[in-house]
């Protein structure tokens, strides 16, 4: 079963994992204020590769001890709370990008199996 849930915002944070903010990973801070400001959910993807602000080639090797990689921090919510997040954590994102794209939400729910 299919629930149409309307128009909402795809907030994209890019950012590299060895950035830190308060000697914390930046992600994980980001990821706590979205849990704070009561936001529907967010996902944090990890990149394999990605080329960053200052063109330099970011990649996994599995001999390097010092991994510089592209993480993601995606969240779904409302226009008006994303905007308010970004104006309140602005200077945390620092360097980071962010995009901002229009979507249209369908949760699907199954009677069988149902995880909330």
């Amino acid at each position: 079963m299919k629930r149409y849930l309307g128009k909402k915002k795809v907030m994209r944070i890019y950012l590299d994992n060895s950035d830190t903010y308060e000697g914390k990973p930046l992600w994980q801070q980001l990821l706590r204020r979205v849990k704070d400001e009561g936001m529907a959910g967010a996902t944090v993807f990890k990149g394999a590769a990605g080329i960053g602000a200052h063109t330099e080639l970011h990649t996994f090797e599995i001999w390097a001890l010092a991994q510089k990689l592209p993480v993601i921090i995606e969240v779904i919510e409302d226009e008006e709370r994303i905007q308010a997040f970004l104006d309140k954590y602005d200077t945390m994102i620092g360097e980071g990008l962010v995009t901002l794209c229009d979507v249209e939400v369908l949760r699907y729910k199954n009677a069988v199996y149902d995880r909330n």
